[in-house]
């Protein structure tokens, strides 16, 4: 498994995955491959060969870093791949002069949240009502860090 940073080779999977994971609310292939030319983006892919098995998408506006959405396929779960895209992210945000990474997880997410958690994110905040289908609140969660 590597990880590297995402090209127009990787944009159908990615949005495939999007997709199998968040339906309808995903990102289309149209925004996944805007994402390509848009300078406040970094997304990396986690890939097995020539198979993307996740993704982690980010912007950066003024020091300040957005998590998009992190992804990984079915068949892939459970191996630590979520963990080390966000720990890549992080490498690469602070090479690029990032100082913090925000996120937004779903308040019943609990998984997500301890993992989160163990890289040493902590809540800042709730956004409610936040996602659609189900209606639920979002964490907004944080991580600093000095360059």
């Amino acid at each position: 498994m590597e990880i590297i940073r995402m090209t127009a080779d990787h944009v159908a999977q990615v949005a495939a995955i999007e997709k199998e994971c968040f339906g309808r609310e995903g990102w289309s292939q149209r925004s996944v491959t805007g994402e390509l030319t848009n300078a406040l983006a970094l997304w990396l892919v986690a890939v097995d060969g020539d198979r993307v098995a996740g993704y982690v998408g980010s912007q950066t506006v003024c020091g300040e870093t957005d998590m998009m959405n992190v992804a990984v396929t079915a068949d892939f779960r459970r191996r630590g791949i979520a963990e080390k895209l966000v720990l890549a992210l992080v490498d690469e945000l602070k090479a690029i002069g990032s100082r913090c990474l925000t996120l937004e997880v779903r308040a019943s997410n609990t998984p997500a949240q301890a993992l989160y958690e163990k890289l040493g994110f902590t809540q800042v905040g709730r956004r409610p009502k936040y996602y659609q289908n189900p209606r639920e609140d979002a964490l907004i969660l944080r991580k600093e860090w000095e360059n």
